[in-house]
């Protein structure tokens, strides 16, 4: 799924507003604490099928439309990711504006602590880029509607559950495109060694797949290279490797037609937020006939462990839903191939109708 981007002829708050009135946004709620540097946004999307949830991202924005405009365009995606995967939450994203040296770390999510507690339990936070379970656990001082702590299991890191949850969707790729029942053999070219793709590496190495890697951070990928033996490539090579399956597993917006018109795979299928630089670039691999797993669906793992600990403190549960990505998949090429349309139109109308 790709979010929708803000009209660009306006500017500032009028088109943030515009943004969020596209989306269909429910409330976006701002905190300032001097005492502590906090500037937090929380932007809730969603709250028919049950209390929002969404990660909180510490990242540095170059100013606060920018942090605003990503929370809006993250917690729209959360609704989607939930809907899809049969979770009874709403989607929702929280930025804390990362100041340029942070004072104290405790008091900053102390903070942010007490501002999840206003809401009531509308909106249940997580880890996200920059924050750790460290944060969560000083957050859940001052509220319970936090998971990812240290005590929700598996030390409050969803990257294993996440890598997980893109193996089984590379699995129902593989099956339905290569007509497959294992990935003995099967060569991934994975775009990232990061979290996930570090753990997805693992995954697939002890199915005995094949894989290429690569990483701007040479640490990671030498790690992979250790632990797994991966062949590497330079990271602009990635789409060039003869493979099976691409995983992108790092940035968004990396597949775009000049991108899409090198890849000598049949299954695109990764970790990545946002891997479509236009929703329409989801026709174009369509028309290459290379099977797009829409990012949304596959990655949704660690959205599903940590709403499932949330809800029922079950592991057993959580990891039974996230293996359910296989079914989810699978429907989707179904109607995809009964409908003659792209995989990321079919899977958008699929949540769009359950978030309805």
């Amino acid at each position: 799924m790709v979010a929708k981007n803000p009209t660009k002829s306006h500017t500032g708050l009028d088109r943030l507003f515009r943004y969020a009135e596209l989306l269909n946004y429910g409330d976006v709620h701002f905190k300032f604490d001097p005492a502590t540097g906090l500037r937090a946004i929380i932007a809730i999307h969603h709250l028919k099928r049950g209390p929002a949830i969404g990660g909180c991202r510490l990242v540095t924005y170059a100013n606060a439309d920018d942090a605003l405009e990503d929370a809006l365009r993250l917690g729209y995606m959360m609704s989607y990711k939930a809907a899809i995967n049969h979770l009874s939450h709403g989607g929702a994203k929280s930025v804390i504006l990362k100041p340029k040296k942070i004072k104290d770390r405790e008091a900053l999510f102390s903070s942010f602590g007490r501002f999840v507690n206003e809401l009531g339990g509308r909106y249940i936070t997580a880890v996200d880029s920059g924050t750790h379970p460290a944060d969560m656990d000083i957050i859940a001082r001052y509220t319970s509607f936090v998971t990812c702590t240290t005590l929700s299991g598996n030390s409050g890191d969803p990257s294993p559950e996440t890598a997980f949850g893109v193996r089984r969707g590379i699995e129902a790729a593989v099956k339905f495109k290569l007509g497959r029942d294992s990935l003995e053999g099967v060569h991934v070219a994975i775009q990232g060694a990061g979290s996930v793709g570090y753990h997805l590496a693992k995954e697939l190495k002890q199915l005995g797949a094949r894989i290429t890697q690569c990483d701007i951070n040479s640490a990671h990928l030498e790690r992979c290279v250790n632990d797994f033996q991966v062949d590497v490539c330079a990271s602009d090579a990635i789409y060039d490797v003869a493979a099976d399956v691409f995983a992108p597993c790092a940035l968004g917006a990396i597949l775009n037609l000049e991108t899409i018109r090198r890849l000598q795979v049949s299954i695109v299928a990764g970790s990545a937020n946002n891997q479509l630089a236009h929703h329409q670039y989801g026709a174009a691999l369509f028309e290459r006939d290379i099977l797009y797993v829409p990012d949304f669906v596959i990655n949704a793992g660690g959205l599903i462990h940590v709403a499932v600990i949330y809800d029922h403190a079950d592991q057993k549960k959580a990891h039974e839903q996230i293996s359910d990505i296989y079914d989810t998949a699978m429907a989707i090429f179904e109607k995809s191939k009964q409908e003659n349309r792209a995989t990321n139109e079919v899977a958008d109308q699929m949540a769009e109708e359950r978030l309805s």
